[in-house]
């Protein structure tokens, strides 16, 4: 017993960490747009920080529930509903056999992940269970979600040690205009110092051109020194490719392994939930920050996980005062 999708919502699909270790056979990575959400979420069910749940873009799914089980609702606020009454995010949630979970449109960010208590029975595909809809792989039926569609529970619970303690007081910020931090490269010679300029100091408009493979802008024209082509070279997570237009598209989960344009830099890893919230219409500026900063605002992030998982997993005071009410009740009859 499992889930049953009654509605499918805009792009709702199965997704975990990715699927790492193939892109020299030329299979895309995928996975979840924003890992920390995802991980956040699972964390609060007693789940590996890297189980698959569903990712859902700006419109949700109706799933009906046809066994118990714990849920939490995390990343964008896509105003989540049981049987038609709101409920909370960033909160392990205990749902009951003929729930309807619903949502309505997104209240602040794009996307909203649901991670299930022992997680979804779906097989592994080279080592992941996301879904790569290009090529038909992995995920359920290597598809995004349809009505109809049933998933079951891999290993369901009806009980969740600590349950009371596990909710976090968190809401994602609506922003019309974020930072994004990069690192200039590897082709960042092939643009005119004017170019640099111009990446660095002005604002791109989020367009209307943006899915799970990348994130194209609208702003100011990039200057290169003489062309955009290069001899194709592998994309990473992040990559801004310039093509001979000026403008940036940012390579997000989905994206090709390779690609034949100058990159002018690479979005950090922490940065990459940031984006993948965004809507069209926002606005993003870029600033340029060193590797080492990076790579110690990626150690920080899994500090700030680790501290996450101690907040979470120990009785709450909801708990503790029962009982320590119920000794005082004790003493007091014992004394009489």
């Amino acid at each position: 017993m499992g889930i049953e999708i009654l509605q499918s919502g805009l792009y709702t699909s199965v997704q975990d960490f990715g699927r790492i270790g193939y892109q020299d056979a030329g299979f895309s990575v995928c996975g979840a747009m924003d890992k920390k959400s995802l991980a956040i979420g699972n964390i609060l069910v007693d789940n590996q920080e890297d189980e698959a749940g569903l990712e859902i873009t700006l419109i949700g799914p109706k799933i009906k529930f046809t066994e118990e089980n714990f849920i939490a609702i995390t990343g964008g606020d896509l105003k989540p509903k049981i049987n038609g009454k709101s409920i909370s995010m960033y909160k392990a949630l205990f749902i009951k056999k003929d729930d309807i979970l619903s949502f309505e449109n997104s209240q602040t960010g794009a996307r909203a992940y649901i991670a299930f208590c022992g997680g979804l029975k779906i097989d592994k595909v080279m080592g992941s269970k996301s879904t790569n809809v290009k090529c038909s792989l992995g995920g359920y039926k290597g598809r995004t979600l349809k009505e109809g569609d049933f998933i079951k529970f891999s290993s369901p619970k009806v009980y969740l040690e600590n349950y009371l303690s596990r909710k976090l007081d968190f809401k994602l910020e609506e922003e019309k205009e974020v930072v994004v931090r990069v690192i200039l490269g590897p082709q960042d010679d092939a643009f005119t110092q004017k170019g640099i300029y111009t990446f660095l100091n002005e604002k791109y408009e989020v367009t209307k051109e943006f899915d799970r493979m990348g994130c194209r802008l609208d702003g100011p024209i990039i200057e290169h020194e003489t062309w955009a082509d290069i001899i194709s070279d592998g994309i990473v997570l992040g990559s801004i490719q310039v093509p001979s237009h000026g403008k940036p598209i940012i390579m997000l989960s989905d994206r090709q392994t390779t690609g034949g344009y100058t990159k002018i830099a690479t979005v950090i890893s922490v940065d990459i939930g940031k984006l993948a919230q965004r809507k069209t219409g926002d606005k993003i500026r870029f600033e340029e920050i060193s590797v080492e900063k990076a790579q110690q605002l990626y150690r920080d992030e899994i500090k700030k996980i680790k501290e996450l998982k101690k907040q979470i997993n120990k009785p709450c005071i909801e708990v503790l005062n029962p009982r320590n009410t119920s000794k005082k009740i004790e003493i007091l009859l014992n004394n009489k």
